[in-house]
């Protein structure tokens, strides 16, 4: 049986990735993180599973715990990992045509080259659903600000990636 995901298209990953990176209002962002938000809006029902700071309900209402049986991740960190060769593929992609620096790897967070490029791609794209929207504005505004690493970090509060042995 051939069963198709946008999680694991590499093109669906570039529009993904590229949609994340001019929603950025920052110079830069690191490469776990920005894998994370991939991760969220390939699968947005997650975002009801992130244990989200007190006080921020406004946030957590947005993403009700609905169960779809058809939406089911049944390990969120075997998926994500499954994800990492797709996600790797379309940040290579966009460093060849010359939208994010090419020293990632090195740096370990990713760059915008020409945000004016980045607006012009988006021209060529349909608008966004509401949802789809949502997860981005708040990815990069609230997760944005929280930190990566360490206890209530964004690794330790979506379960994506270890982060007991963060220097």
């Amino acid at each position: 049986m051939l069963v198709y995901h946008s999680a694991f298209d590499m093109y669906h990953c570039i529009y993904r990735l590229i949609q994340l990176l001019s929603n950025l209002k920052e110079e830069y962002v690191e490469l776990e993180r920005l894998r994370i938000w991939d991760y969220y809006l390939a699968f947005p029902n997650e975002m009801a599973k992130i244990r989200y700071e007190k006080g921020n309900k406004d946030i957590q209402n947005l993403f009700p715990k609905k169960y779809n049986p058809y939406e089911a991740v049944i390990d969120n960190r075997i998926i994500f990992e499954k994800m990492k060769p797709y996600q790797m593929t379309a940040i290579k992609t966009l460093a060849s045509y010359g939208l994010i620096k090419k020293d990632y790897l090195t740096e370990n967070r990713i760059t915008k080259i020409d945000k004016i490029l980045f607006d012009n791609l988006l021209k060529n794209y349909e608008p966004l659903s509401d949802r789809e929207d949502n997860i981005i504005r708040i990815m990069t505004s609230y997760f944005y600000q929280m930190p990566l690493y360490g206890e209530k970090g964004l690794k330790d509060r979506t379960n994506l990636l270890e982060y007991r042995y963060d220097a």
